[in-house]
């Protein structure tokens, strides 16, 4: 065997065990899972990169060696300094979008031939790095023309711009919305404070906030997201939250640094809010893995439509848009699928990864009937830094009503 298959063997073994020992279970499987599929796909391709010299192979044994050591520490790290991101966090996290990606070339190797072009992954996990590193900052305009869409599709996926069809004096309802920071390797508290900010200095009407605020490494305490969403108090009585899926994973600390910010949290509640714009009510649903529809459909009858007010909902999976009675949001605001992570989108089309394997709403307006979902793209990411042609979203949205 070759020595960086031997080194990345007992590196795994020692991870895993490790973790076994002096984490939890639950952990030790999710590592040896990961780990494994990561450690064959860099043991096959290794030999192949290593041949285009040495600067490649001694990045190739740094990756490896940094990546296990990254899984290590993964949820020790509370607020990361810049050096352990630089050193650590960054180039294990981007290794490993990179080993995921390879999976083809490790199999061609696997098959004994010599896979084309075994750079290409890491070079597509370079570009994903860099594009995970950013948000787009643009405004859409949305029409919510109460026509009737019929059943749950497509509608006007990529939003257009609706000067045409709107007045120049219409005064549209102007809301900021922040899905998915999970703040952590790849959205530092600055950062998010700073998306925040410039949130705040756009003056909308609502800022509404769905869901998944942090990652593993940012669990130990509630202080670095409530410092990040601090500026958002300058827009009290006027932002909003729910939950999303990993925010039940330390929930107490999200609520709190929520509430130090002046965020409300809507958890399977509604709310009344009197804008300058007019009048609006705003139902917040809980994130729920099990009985969905049974949790919405009481939901919206705990809360009724009340009449004159503009409907709109908070629910952080757009799956579960189908599950709210018809008729019972004008408009839904989610996130959960990063706008699908892998597309076209930056090349001018709609197309990514999730909207081709499944039928889930991954980015863009929707439409079941006559209510409307926008699915935010969102503001970060969890996991491997794999935004290729999905770019972070930063928008205004510009809501239109027609009588």
């Amino acid at each position: 065997m070759s020595p960086f298959l031997v080194v990345s063997l007992a590196a795994y073994l020692a991870t895993v065990a490790i973790a076994l020992m002096y984490r939890h279970r639950f952990f030790a499987i999710f590592a040896g899972v990961i780990l494994g599929i990561h450690t064959v796909s860099t043991t096959l391709i290794e030999p192949f990169v290593s041949a285009y010299g040495l600067p490649f192979e001694i990045a190739f044994w740094y990756t490896q060696l940094v990546t296990y050591f990254y899984f290590f520490r993964f949820g020790r790290v509370n607020a990361p300094t810049t050096a352990y991101r630089v050193l650590v966090s960054w180039p294990a996290s981007w290794f490993s979008a990179s080993a995921f990606l390879a999976l083809p070339w490790a199999i061609t190797a696997a098959l004994g031939h010599t896979p084309r072009l075994p750079y290409l992954p890491f070079a597509i996990a370079a570009f994903g790095f860099l594009q995970s590193s950013y948000t787009r900052r643009e405004t859409r305009k949305i029409l919510l023309d109460h026509a009737d869409a019929g059943p749950l599709g497509r509608y006007e996926h990529r939003i257009r711009t609706l000067v045409r069809t709107i007045s120049a004096d219409a005064r549209p309802l102007r809301i900021v919305q922040i899905t998915d920071p999970h703040l952590g390797p790849f959205m530092s508290e600055r950062r998010l404070r700073e998306i925040c900010q410039r949130a705040v200095d756009q003056k909308p009407d609502l800022v509404l906030l769905t869901g998944d605020f942090l990652t593993v490494e940012s669990q130990k305490s509630a202080d670095p997201l409530a410092r990040a969403l601090m500026p958002l108090a300058a827009l009290k009585g006027r932002v909003f939250a729910c939950f999303g899926n990993h925010d039940h994973e330390a929930p107490e600390l999200v609520d709190d640094a929520l509430r130090r910010a002046d965020v409300e949290l809507l958890l399977d509640r509604a709310v009344d809010v009197d804008l300058p714009w007019g009048k609006v009510q705003i139902v917040g649903a809980d994130h729920r893995f099990r009985k969905r529809e049974e949790a919405l459909q009481t939901l919206a009858r705990s809360h009724p439509r009340e009449q004159g007010r503009l409907r709109l909902w908070l629910l952080h999976d757009p799956g579960a848009f189908h599950c709210i009675p018809e008729g019972e949001a004008d408009l839904v605001f989610s996130g959960h699928t990063h706008g699908g992570h892998l597309g076209l989108l930056s090349l001018g089309l709609p197309h990514t990864i999730v909207s081709v394997a499944t039928s889930m709403p991954d980015h863009g307006l929707w439409a079941r009937g006559r209510d409307r979902l926008y699915v935010h793209r969102g503001t970060g990411h969890y996991g491997f830094p794999l935004r290729v042609g999905v770019p972070a979203e930063e928008s205004v949205l510009e809501i239109y009503t027609t009588p």
